[in-house]
This record gives C-alpha cells, structure tokens and sequence, in this order.
C-alpha cells in the first residue's frame, strides 16, 4: 500500500554557485509531498495513521521553516534540500514498518524535484 503527504513551509536561500538573480538572497514557499510504502497492519487497518507521518514531516521540516537555509546547507538548491528532507525522514521511519518511496519537493507555483 502507498500512502502520501503534503506540508508547506517557508525559508530563505541564495545559491552561491550560481551566476544569476538566485545568487542573491530570496524566498519561497516550498510544498513538500512524501509518499510511503509498506503493508497495512491488519488490527489497525493503517500503514500508518496520517497524524504520525503528518507529526514525523513536521518535525523534519521545523528545521528548515523560516530559516536561512544556507545555514543548514552549503548550497541549497531545490535538490540538494530535497535530499536532506529525504534522509531525515528515513532517519525517523526506521522503527515502523513504512519506507520512504520519494519526496517531491515545489519551489514555488510551478517547479519541483522529486527523489526516489
């Protein structure tokens, strides 16, 4: 079974390996889109209920919410936070039974990357 997730949050960033207007500081509103998979437990009925996934992606994305993330990461691009939000996700379902199929992470309206 797959199950899915959506949360925004807000930060700031600049690519400083960038010749162009993203070199300098700027915002966005990142939406971010997760997708697990695992089996359905068979008492629950749940892969996992989505108040604990919503709980687990918030307390990765406090991190980065309202931040400079050029504090957090030497280059932020959309890709390399992508990673980021990747491994701390799979840092924290390592004690349930889903796993992390991709996080697709929007920069802003139309403009996204995905891992898998």
């Amino acid at each position: 079974m797959k199950m899915g997730l959506s949360l925004e949050f807000d930060a700031a960033h600049r690519l400083p390996n960038y010749d162009g207007k993203c070199a300098r500081v700027h915002g966005h509103t990142y939406d971010v889109e997760v997708v697990l998979e695992g089996p359905v437990d068979e008492k629950s009925g749940f892969l996992m209920d989505f108040y604990d996934l919503k709980r687990i992606l918030k307390s990765v994305l406090e991190e980065l919410d309202h931040r400079d993330l050029n504090d957090i990461l030497p280059n932020p691009t959309a890709e390399r936070i992508a990673e980021h939000i990747k491994i701390g996700l799979e840092n924290r379902l390592l004690d349930t039974p889903a796993s992390l199929v991709s996080v697709k992470l929007w920069e802003g309206k139309n403009k996204w990357v995905m891992t898998e």
